[in-house]
């Protein structure tokens, strides 16, 4: 029963950590930049989540307004800091993205406060039992929900025009510009739907544990980075793999070892160890 246990809660965290970092695959796929600032849209997420749920009493919302804005931030960190400096070796935009990480960690502290931020009444915390097992609802809506998000961008780049001009731009920017493909508004959407899914994550782990903070995006932004190179730069299959990974070496090494280490050094230190041996990550095609 223990087992069942720990593996329905590495599939909660691994979903979590699909959605943040499917966000950054899809940035570093089309545009080769690591996209640190990422971590401020998820924390984004998560306040309007809170704030909108309090005031309207309805999930939904906070659901829509949630992603929506965090969209829309995205879009704009591209046109504002990453756009310019697409002529520059990446390392610049690297080193813009972490500036506004750190900026946007200051304003929402200034703005919400350092002490963070909780529902009035918390949503989805009823118990369910499935196979004698116990899950909180909203673990139960983190699974279905985000298995369903993942189909829908899967479906999105694979049978769709957009998903395919997406492709074409990573493949060859020149030819695909070439062809009628407008190189600007399809980043935009890169970064409009990967943002979204930071927003959609931080909502959920908002409710998951019920505060949130304004260095909330920290570790799970190291976390989703480590997980894009375990999975291969720029693979979408990859670092969903590489994200249920995760999920399970963090459940299943908290429970025998956590006397030893913490949940975050576990992680930490099978991703060091996964790329001392492998560099390439785990799902890096040849």
């Amino acid at each position: 029963m223990l087992f069942f246990e720990l593996l329905a809660q590495s599939l909660v965290q691994g979903c979590i950590y699909a959605l943040i970092a499917l966000g950054l695959t899809l940035v570093y796929g089309l545009l080769r930049i690591l996209h640190v600032a990422h971590a401020a849209l998820f924390t984004l997420g998560a306040y309007l989540g809170v704030l909108v749920y309090n005031a309207s009493g309805s999930l939904l919302l906070a659901f829509a307004v949630a992603m929506a804005l965090s969209g829309l931030g995205g879009v704009a960190m591209f046109r504002l800091a990453y756009q310019p400096l697409l002529a520059r070796p990446p390392y610049v935009a690297l080193i813009a993205s972490i500036g506004l990480y750190i900026a946007a960690e200051e304003v929402f502290r200034i703005v919400f406060g350092a002490s963070g931020l909780s529902f009035a009444q918390p949503p989805l915390q009823a118990q369910v039992a499935i196979g004698g097992l116990q899950f909180k609802e909203a673990e139960l809506a983190v699974m279905v929900s985000s298995a369903i998000i993942i189909g829908l961008l899967g479906w999105l780049q694979t049978r769709t025009r957009i998903g395919i001009a997406c492709q074409a731009t990573v493949s060859d920017p020149q030819m695909a510009e070439s062809f009628g493909i407008r190189l600007n508004t399809v980043r935009d959407l890169n970064f409009l739907v990967g943002s979204a899914l930071a927003g959609f994550a931080g909502v959920w782990v908002a409710i998951l544990n019920n505060l949130v903070e304004p260095t909330m995006g920290s570790v799970p932004s190291y976390k989703a980075l480590a997980i894009i190179v375990l999975g291969g730069l720029g693979s979408v299959r990859g670092t969903l793999l590489a994200a249920l990974v995760l999920g399970l070496i963090e459940s299943f090494g908290t429970t025998y070892i956590g006397q030893l280490m913490d949940r975050n050094a576990i992680a930490f230190a099978f991703l060091i160890l996964v790329l001392m041996m492998r560099p390439q990550g785990l799902f890096a095609r040849r």
